[in-house]
C-alpha cells in the first residue's frame, strides 16, 4: 500500500515528499499513524544545508535522507510479541517525519491523558534539556546563562528555573527570539549585539557572575566568548553539537579560572536505569509529560508553525533561507 507520506532530504537544499510503501512491523515492533512531527530546526537544518565539517561526526549522513525523530501518532498494528503497547495507544517515538513509522515497542513513550499531540511532540527537545541540566548540575539558587535561544535554548531557560535557578539569562542576537522567553520575574534576555554580555550578567547576579552557562547556539566561534559570564569554578555545559572546531585557549579560558567543561549529548543518558542514575530518556520523558499534564511546563507558546506534510519543502526552504522567526515547526498529520 504506497500511502506513506515522506519527506526526504533528496540532495543538500532539496526537499521532496515521496510515497512509500506503508511498512510492516517486525514482532517486536508497532506501526505507529503520526498525528504530529516536530521539526529539528537545529539538526535537521544542518544536514539539509550539507553545511558541515568532512570528516566529523555529521559527515555520516548519506542522501538520499529520510529526517525526523520527534514523532507523536497512534498505534494502528503491534508486532506478534508486543505485550505492553496496544493499539489505539497514543505514543511517543523517535519515528520520522512520515504518515506511517515502525519502531520497537520498547522504546515508545506512551501518552498520558491530558498532554496534547503537539506538546507532547517536543518530548526529544525535553530529553535532551532535562539530561544537560542534570549533567550540568544546576542546584537551586544557583544562577545560569543560556546562549542560543533556539527549541533546546528555550526549553534549557525554562528547565533551569523550574530546577530552581534564579536569574536566568537568556542570550542571543534575535529579538524575534529573545521574545520567546517566559515573561517571569526570574528570566531576562539580553541581546549580545546591543548591550555587554559581562556587564548584564555581573548586574543581574550582583556581580557574582554566572555558575553555569550553557552552549547552545552551535557555533564553534562563538564558544570561547562565552566563558566570560562564568564566575571563577563555574560550569560550561556543551548542550549543542557544535558545526566545526574551536580554537580555545586552555589556560586562560580553562585552567587558570578552574572551570569545567561539560559535554551533555543525548547519548550520554544511561541506557538502563540505575540507583547512581536512575535518568533514563524515558525517566526524563515521564518527567516531561507529567510537567506538561500539570502545568509546571508549558511549550504551546513556542510553536510558530503549523504545516501541513505536502508544504513541507516549501517550509524547509523557507527554514534554511532565514530561520531567525521560527521556533516550533510542527507537521500536521
Amino acid at each position: 500500500m504506497s500511502d506513506n507520506d515522506t519527506v526526504v532530504f533528496e540532495s543538500p537544499e532539496t526537499v521532496t515528499v515521496e510515497r512509500r510503501d506503508v511498512p510492516v512491523p517486525d514482532a517486536d515492533e508497532v506501526l505507529v499513524e503520526s498525528r504530529r512531527t516536530l521539526v529539528s530546526t537545529g539538526t535537521e537544518l544542518t544536514i539539509l544545508s550539507g553545511e558541515y565539517p568532512a570528516d566529523s561526526r555529521w559527515d555520516h549522513y548519506d542522501y538520499p535522507f529520510v529526517p525526523g525523530y520527534n514523532n507523536v501518532g497512534t498505534v494502528v498494528e503491534v508486532g506478534d510479541d508486543v505485550e505492553a503497547i496496544d493499539e489505539g495507544q497514543r505514543v511517543a517515538t523517535l519515528g520520522s517525519h512520515a504518515r506511517y513509522v515502525t519502531v520497537s515497542a520498547d522504546a515508545c513513550r506512551p501518552l498520558p491523558d491530558g498532554v496534547s499531540d503537539e506538546e507532547a511532540a517536543f518530548f526529544t527537545i525535553a530529553e535532551i534539556v532535562m539530561n544537560g541540566v542534570r549533567r550540568g548540575e544546576v542546584a537551586f539558587g544557583e544562577s545560569t546563562v543560556v546562549f542560543g535561544l533556539g527549541l533546546l535554548g528555550q526549553l534549557a531557560v525554562r528547565v533551569c528555573e523550574l530546577a530552581g535557578a534564579r536569574p536566568v539569562v537568556g542570550v542571543d542576537p534575535s529579538a524575534p527570539r529573545v521574545g520567546y522567553l517566559p515573561d517571569r520575574p526570574s528570566v531576562t534576555g539580553v541581546d549580545p549585539t546591543t548591550d555587554s554580555l559581562e556587564a548584564a550578567v555581573a548586574r543581574l547576579t550582583g556581580d557574582r557572575m554566572a555558575d553555569v552557562a550553557f552552549e547552545v547556539t552551535g557555533n564553534p566561534d562563538a564558544i570561547p566568548g562565552e566563558f566570560d559570564a562564568l564566575r571563577t569554578q563555574g560550569r560550561l555545559v556543551l548542550l549543542s553539537s557544535p558545526r566545526g572546531t574551536t580554537e580555545f585557549n586552555f589556560h586562560d579560558r580553562c585552567n587558570a579560572p578552574s572551570h569545567t567543561i561539560v559535554g551533555a549529548h543525548n547519548s550520554s543518558h544511561p541506557s538502563v536505569a540505575t540507583p547512581a542514575n536512575p535518568w533514563t530518556n524515558k525517566r526524563h520523558c515521564e518527567l516531561f509529560f507529567s510537567c506538561l499534564a500539570d502545568g509546571t511546563l508549558s511549550v504551546s507558546d513556542l510553536v510558530s508553525h503549523r504545516v501541513a506534510v505536502a508544504d513541507a519543502p516549501e517550509t524547509y526552504a523557507e527554514l534554511l533561507a532565514d530561520r531567525s522567526e521560527a521556533m516550533g515547526v510542527v507537521i500536521e498529520w
